[in-house]
């Protein structure tokens, strides 16, 4: 999970991380700020499905988006997602992005999607592990 721009905000930071950690009991995740000038996200994952935060791609349900974290594990292929800064996502990435999704229709600082889309990511593996989270 990569995402651009600086994050203030401790709490947020806080949550965000907490459900990474989690999600670490079952997979692989973290979380990393990075700078679109200064990283080579597609070269650092070639065959990963790339995810990205958007506000005009594609809604998803939770269900709908566990179903998209059960395809990639059984196809054996990595998910990163993406984060845009307050500018939004770099417009020559945009386009190369197998897959944009969109949180929800309301404007949120990257902080707080930060922390929504590592909920999500942690709901999807404890919903496919059977893991009581998710009641």
């Amino acid at each position: 999970m990569y995402y651009i721009g600086k994050p203030r905000d401790g709490h947020a930071n806080a949550m965000a991380a907490e459900f990474v950690k989690r999600t670490s009991r079952f997979a692989g995740c973290e979380m990393r700020e990075i700078a679109p000038g200064r990283f080579d996200l597609f070269a650092r994952h070639p065959e990963a499905r790339k995810v990205f935060l958007d506000p005009g791609g594609r809604p998803m349900d939770t269900a709908s988006f566990v179903a998209l974290v059960r395809e990639a594990e059984q196809m054996g292929r990595d998910l990163v997602f993406l984060i845009g800064g307050h500018d939004g996502l770099p417009a020559e990435w945009k386009s190369r992005a197998d897959l944009l999704l969109s949180l929800s229709g309301m404007t949120f600082p990257h902080e707080l999607a930060r922390v929504m889309l590592t909920e999500q990511v942690y709901r999807a593996f404890a919903t496919l592990r059977g893991h009581p989270y998710p009641r």
